[in-house]
This record gives C-alpha cells, sequence and structure tokens, in this order.
C-alpha cells in the first residue's frame, strides 16, 4: 500500500531530504509548504473569527516573515474573513493554514496545529481571551491578554 504525501514528506523532512525549515500541509497533504525563518509571536487566539474558521475553542499560531513562508506544493485558497485580513485554506479538505493582516503586509501567521511537528513553536501567550468561550480559559501558566499582545 503505497504511504500518503504527507507520510512521504515528514519521512523526507527526518532524514533531511527538505530544506532547512518547518514544514507542514493541510489535512488531505493537496498543500504542503514550509515556514523558514525565525517564528515569533507564538500564540493562542481565543477570538470569534479564529474559532468559527477553525471550529475550535482557540486556535495556535505563529508568526513568520512573509518572504520566509513557502507554499511547496499546490495552492491554498484565499478568504477574506474581515475588511482588515486573509485567510488561506486548503481548498479541497478546507484546513485553515494562514492568517495576513492588511496592514502587516511582511508578516504571516501559520496555523502551528498545521506543522508537522507542532511541538517545534510551542506557544508562548494567549491572546484575546476576553472574547472567548469561558470553558476554553487559559489554565496553562502562560501569560494572557484580554485582546491583542501589548507592543513591546
Amino acid at each position: 500500500m503505497p504511504s500518503s504525501p504527507r507520510t512521504e514528506e515528514a519521512a523526507m523532512a527526518a532524514e533531511g531530504g527538505l530544506e532547512e525549515g518547518l514544514p507542514g500541509g493541510c489535512h488531505c497533504g493537496a498543500v504542503r509548504y514550509e515556514a523558514r525563518g525565525e517564528p515569533f509571536h507564538a500564540t493562542i487566539c481565543h477570538c470569534a473569527d479564529c474559532r468559527r474558521v477553525a471550529g475550535a475553542p482557540v486556535v495556535a499560531w505563529f508568526t513568520v516573515r512573509r518572504a520566509d513562508f513557502h507554499v511547496m506544493r499546490g495552492t491554498m485558497r484565499r478568504y477574506a474573513s474581515s475588511a482588515r485580513a486573509e485567510r488561506g485554506f486548503c481548498g479541497d479538505c478546507g484546513t485553515p493554514i494562514t492568517f495576513q493582516a492588511h496592514d502587516l503586509p511582511d508578516e504571516i501567521d501559520v496555523a502551528t496545529a498545521t506543522l508537522d511537528d507542532p511541538s517545534a513553536v510551542p506557544p508562548q501567550d494567549h491572546t484575546r481571551v476576553a472574547s472567548g468561550v469561558p470553558w476554553a480559559a487559559p489554565c496553562d501558566g502562560l501569560p494572557s491578554h484580554r485582546g491583542a499582545r501589548p507592543e513591546g
């Protein structure tokens, strides 16, 4: 029985067959990407938009420079989830993959759970907890912000 594209790519990454970076992709394997560079702003978002798009109580994200995010296979579809941003997802299986705010064109947020190894970029805090669901309140000891992360 042939292995899935996801399994083959993960094996290649483990053997050093792919360039340095953080490989990931969608559930069905149609979209594969690599996030290079140093991740920053690793967070768990509690906002209503993230919840609804992902169908989950919270969504973990990390940010890389836009120039460091590369789709290696397939094409992401894009959705204007609000006037201020668009989200990238797999058009075949619907997996949400990216978030890009129009006012930060040089950055792109990547859904941490779409990484082949999500433990590679652990969250550093929680954001937008004021709009979260009460039964998914942070309880991991990470810093929590009622809204966006403070600058600085």
